[in-house]
């Protein structure tokens, strides 16, 4: 479940990177409730830190699903740990000989608007050197709703814009690739879609084309998609709840402190001690120039 995923990062987390991930990883390849994990690892929790060793882990884990979750479709994968100018997951079709280079994300309900940055579209595009395709994943309801530039970098560089909630389709109804089902198509949507559209750099979203794509190639119909968002819908309400609960507790705690107490986590919270020992450090180093 979820939730154990979520208790291991904690507990792992003091063992160092390399064997929390180790760990982390063992379980999500064996977990009976992969399903359950892809409807909520699109969420970071407001209980983990932001660029905290938790943060890295729950990033880790989010490429293990990916990765775990193009196995259940039937490809070869393995999540990519030797270099950081590349992509997280590379996955092979042994039936059908492509390959492809993919993407995890995962926002937190607090985050405020975000951009073309966020996606990483072009660089995920570079980084699939010899791959066929290049999929990014990320929440549904995180992907711009009207007009973005991730909209035209993936209909520019053919990158797929799937979804968990895309994924979660897919491993509800458990399909596997075969002689007779091709998945290619899916990875190369936005270089298909790329054929319709008549302006050369054009930032609509094609998220609803590209369910409704993927609706017909897999032969679902639209009851099956929308089971599977009003789901979805309340897994966030019920994870916003939660979240909202974190904050509501923190500011209980904040408000029980002590004077002096205030004034200590303030400190660290704009991290003083250690701004006035980087600007000391530099100083020195003038010095011994």
């Amino acid at each position: 479940m979820y939730n154990d995923l979520l208790n291991l990062i904690f507990e792992t987390a003091p063992l160092g990177f390399v064997p929390a991930t180790e760990r982390l990883v063992e379980y999500i390849s064996s977990t009976d409730s992969l399903l359950d994990i892809v409807q909520q690892i699109g969420i970071i929790p407001e209980s983990i830190k932001h660029d905290s060793s938790e943060e890295k882990l729950f990033s880790k884990s989010s490429d293990a699903v990916l990765s775990r979750t193009f196995r259940e479709l039937g490809l070869k994968s393995y999540v990519i740990t030797e270099r950081a100018d590349s992509a997280d997951v590379h996955a092979q079709s042994h039936i059908h000989g492509y390959t492809l280079v993919a993407d995890a994300k995962a926002f937190r309900m607090s985050r405020t608007a975000k951009n073309q940055k966020d996606f990483k579209i072009t660089a995920l595009s570079g980084w699939r050197n010899n791959s066929d395709y290049a999929v990014l994943c990320s929440p549904l309801f995180q992907y711009p709703q009207v007009k973005s530039q991730i909209y035209g970098q993936a209909i520019d560089s053919n990158v797929a814009l799937i979804s968990w909630e895309h994924l979660a389709l897919l491993l509800e109804h458990g399909i596997t690739e075969s002689d007779s089902l091709n998945l290619a198509p899916i990875w190369n949507f936005s270089n298909d879609y790329a054929k319709r559209v008549v302006e050369s750099k054009d930032n609509r979203c094609f998220i609803p084309a590209y369910s409704q794509f993927i609706i017909e190639h897999l032969g679902f119909s639209q009851d099956d998609f929308s089971t599977i968002i009003n789901a979805q819908i309340e897994i966030i309400k019920q994870r916003g709840s939660i979240e909202c609960e974190y904050w509501e507790n923190q500011t209980a705690e904040i408000l029980s402190y002590s004077r002096e107490k205030a004034i200590d986590e303030l400190v660290k919270a704009k991290k003083i001690n250690e701004k006035v020992s980087q600007i000391e450090s530099y100083i020195r180093g003038l010095q011994n120039a």
